[in-house]
């Protein structure tokens, strides 16, 4: 009867995950993430001398390495957009809000972010945005918390 499969013991060992390395951001998203504490916004010159926005460590045609940072402005244009009227968990805003696509003055490449607005209506593609800074700037993509309209614009 002790041979029964039931009544064996069963082996059991601990697993424990763990990460145990640190990574670093690098020198160009380093000096972007570093920019966004200072409330200054980095792009990256490529090859072509197009301004690349958030910056790539590679110029994104050739490969070749990228170091030629450039500061760009707090404002842009929307570019294309979406309006997201119910908010799950998670969103970066818990009212409704835009997702667009934002090209800063100074760049040549738009970047995606969150956009905090009325309602679709107020929105359009040309439309002028400037960032939100965070209040507690730790130099983390948080750092921007969102894109407001500049009104008048």
């Amino acid at each position: 009867m002790g041979d029964s499969p039931g009544s064996q013991d069963v082996l059991r060992a601990p697993l424990t995950i763990g990460y145990d390395f640190q990574r670093t951001t690098g020198p160009v998203i380093g000096a972007f993430l570093t920019g966004l504490r200072s409330q200054k916004v980095l792009g990256i010159r490529d090859t072509a001398g197009r301004v690349v926005c958030p910056p790539a460590e590679y110029d994104p045609d050739s490969g070749a390495p990228l170091t030629e940072m450039v500061e760009v402005a707090d404002q842009g244009t929307i570019t294309s957009w979406s309006w997201v009227a119910e908010v799950r968990d998670g969103q970066p805003l818990q009212t409704p809000h835009a997702l667009a696509m934002i090209q800063l003055e100074g760049a040549d490449t738009s970047m995606l972010h969150v956009i905090d607005a009325p309602g679709p209506d107020a929105l359009s593609t040309g439309a002028r945005v400037r960032i939100r800074w965070a209040e507690d700037r730790q130099g983390l993509l948080d750092d921007i918390s969102c894109f407001e309209l500049v009104e008048g614009a």
